[in-house]
């Protein structure tokens, strides 16, 4: 007669082991989107908040809905600033919806 054979139970340190090489893919995968993906990502916001901070009265800028104008009044305080699309017409702009600073102006004179 043929008797059934069963299949023996790992011990608990080798389900320990596999576990660990269970979540290890999981790891490198989140490990490699951090290097690829939000890093530079990170790096290009604060890039964009050091340009924002930085516009000044005399600056070409582009917006992101592809306006190009001249920066005509900054204020410190509001997040808004006022830029000249064409002679005499100026328009609000909200800081964040700068694009790209194409040139700079002059600096601010001392009153």
């Amino acid at each position: 007669m043929i008797t059934p054979a069963f299949a023996q139970g790992t011990g608990a340190a080798a389900s320990g082991t596999d576990i660990i090489l269970q979540v290890v893919p999981f790891v490198l995968i989140f490990v490699i989107m951090y290097f690829l993906i939000l890093r530079p990502q990170q790096r290009r916001a604060r890039e964009h908040q050091d340009m924002v901070k930085n516009v000044r009265r005399g600056d070409t800028i582009v917006t992101t809905g592809g306006i190009v104008g001249r920066v005509a009044r900054v204020t410190d305080d509001a997040s808004e600033i006022e830029v000249e699309i064409a002679e005499g017409v100026r328009v609000k702009v909200v800081r964040t919806m700068i694009a790209e600073v194409r040139a700079k102006g002059e600096p601010v004179k001392a009153a």
